[in-house]
This record gives C-alpha cells, structure tokens and sequence, in this order.
C-alpha cells in the first residue's frame, strides 16, 4: 500500500456533459450526443460524431485548450485545499504520430492553458504524450511526485479531439472510422478530463485508490495484419497490475476501458480476461464511455477515472473493486486496479 494513490477529485467536459456530474450521469445512463458533423465519408454520406457543444463555435488549439481549462478548473474546485503553484499538471495528449495530430501540443498547450486559467502550475509538470495510455503513465509519475518528489497533490488532465479533416480522412482510408460504408469502426468525439490525486490519509471515509498499476507491449497491433492477436501485451499489464496489488483479478467487481467500438479491442479484452482469470466469474461487466462520449483518445483515461469516482462515491458501481485497462494503436498497454475502501491509520 506504500504507493497506493487516492483519486480525490474530478473534472469532465464530454458531448453529453460539461461537467464531471452532467457527463459521468449521461454516461451511467447511456444517454449518446451523436450527431452528423461537417465531414462527409466516401459513401458521400456524413460523418458521425460526438462534439463538444461549448458557448462558441471555437476549433483546434483554441478548443482543446477551453475544454482542458474547464476540466481543470472543475477538479481544482471540486478538491479544496489543492495549491495549483504545488502541484504538477501531467498533461495528456495525442502521441506524436497521431494522424492530424495539431502541431505544438508538446510545447505550447501547457503554457497556454495556464494563462487561460491565470495560473501557474509547479515546475515539475509535463506532457504525455501517449494518446490513450498517457493516464496510466501520468499514475506511475504521479506516485513518483508525491512519494519521491514530496508532492501532497498531483493533477492529471487529458484533452484531445479526433473531429478535424486530416484526422478523419486518415482514419477513414485506414478504414478505423465508422461510416457508411464501414461497421467496424469507431464514432470519432473529443473532449477534456482531469483527475486529482494524493497519499491515501486515513480516514473512516472510504477513498478510491490505485492498487496496482502494470504495462505490456503489444506486437500484434491493431494495424498490423501478419501477426495473430493473442493480447500478449494487455496480459503481460493486468499480471503486472495484480502482482503490484498482491490479488486475483476474480476479485475485482467490474472492468473499466477506453474500447471504442473497433472488434480488435474486443478481441483482445475478452482474450487477456481468458489467459488471467482463474476462478470463473458470473458476470464480470465492460463499462465503455466511449458509448457516449466517442473515441476521445488521451482524454478516455482521466474520463474513465472520473467515472470511476462517480460510480464509487454514488454507488451505483457492481462492487468496490474496478479493473480498468487502456490501449493505444502503437501497442502500448496498461492496466490499473482501482478500490473504493477505507484506509486505516497504519
């Protein structure tokens, strides 16, 4: 438990909220935003997706920079006590070969949401560049910052969006994108979360904590044709995951995961569940947002930490124990074991 983090706080703009409790209801009730967006696919119908309705009609940097701040703020507000000049932010965003990725989200976006916010964040903060694995990195550099570095809060944001030309058009030829003339793809969203995070204290209130955290590489990516699927990678994180938390995954209440309708992250959920489960489950339900939120690439992992706090904090999770797993197209994987429980003094 030395390294256990505590989730203590959440902020969420997503199509079907522009709050952390607007979104994460939408979501526990399957409520969708998709509409038909400006872009047309091959089949000369339109493309649809989940947009963010802000109070103006802003695009590119400008709105994933709007989206972040509101995220932030939200976080900032719903945790009292956070110092922003203490704390680092870990900024997730698209990895670098991301197609139409926007240029300067490494260098710029963190600059220019702190002004945004007229705030300046410690000097330790960063980008991750991952896409949708960068939550789980920001985890295992937060639980440095706060156990290595002394820090008593760490900020964890994401932002990104897929709703731009050169992204679609890219997707689309790869055939990734649902359309009209593709049933195998994902509906393309954006949107901004952002999590807080601190040492578990002890408390007679339960708090949602990290147990354990794990990585793998998968070889067998989503674009790769020649290599079976056989989930190595996603395997080789949940053992890691487990390992780190000392349990079975036939302990864990639900699964929590960044799948985004393509049938490859199907596959391979089901089979690393088939290659770690020991004990036969009953049910052992997938909770997916981007249902109602869209592919939101580097911002799902923070969404699916705020979803988790929801669903803990209001009951109405299957249990205390959440398996969360994430997968980017390069083939990273990650897995997080999460627990609503009361930490004692020790």
């Amino acid at each position: 438990m030395m390294s256990a983090l505590c989730i203590i706080g959440s902020g969420m703009v997503s199509a079907v909220g522009l709050s952390a409790p607007a979104s994460c209801a939408a979501i526990r009730c399957a409520i969708d935003n998709f509409q038909e967006t400006r872009f047309i696919d091959r089949g000369g119908e339109w493309i649809i997706g989940a947009s963010v309705p802000l109070e103006q009609p802003w695009r590119g940097h400008t709105k994933l920079i709007k989206m972040a701040v509101r995220a932030i703020a939200e976080a900032l507000q719903s945790t009292p006590g956070v110092d922003p000049e203490k704390t680092p932010l870990l900024l997730c965003v698209a990895e670098a070969e991301r197609p139409g990725r926007l240029s300067g989200l490494d260098k710029g976006l963190l600059q220019a949401i702190e002004t945004e916010l007229g705030l300046r964040f410690h000097p330790d903060s960063s980008v991750i560049a991952q896409g949708r694995v960068s939550a789980a990195v920001a985890l295992l550099d937060a639980r440095s910052l706060i156990y290595q570095g002394g820090r008593r809060h760490v900020l964890v944001a994401g932002v990104d969006s897929f709703l731009s030309g050169a992204t679609l058009t890219v997707f689309e030829a790869r055939e990734r994108l649902l359309t009209s003339q593709n049933s195998n793809g994902f509906i393309p969203g954006e949107g901004a979360a952002a999590v807080v995070l601190a040492a578990p204290v002890a408390s007679e209130t339960p708090q949602l904590t990290c147990i354990g955290l794990g990585f793998g590489l998968e070889q067998a990516t989503v674009e790769s044709e020649d290599l079976p699927l056989r989930a190595e990678g996603l395997t080789q994180a949940v053992r890691a995951a487990l390992n780190e938390a000392g349990c079975g995954l036939e302990q864990m209440d639900y699964r929590l995961t960044d799948i985004s309708g393509e049938q490859y992250y199907f596959k391979e959920a089901s089979l690393a569940l088939s290659r770690s489960l020991r004990v036969r489950k009953e049910f052992f339900h997938l909770w997916h947002p981007a249902d109602c939120i869209g592919e939101v690439g580097a911002a799902i992992g923070p969404a699916m930490l705020a979803v988790a706090l929801a669903a803990s904090r209001k009951g109405y999770g299957e249990g205390p124990n959440i398996f969360c797993h994430l997968g980017n197209d390069a083939g990273e994987r990650a897995a997080a074991l999460l627990s609503y429980r009361i930490v004692r003094a020790a």
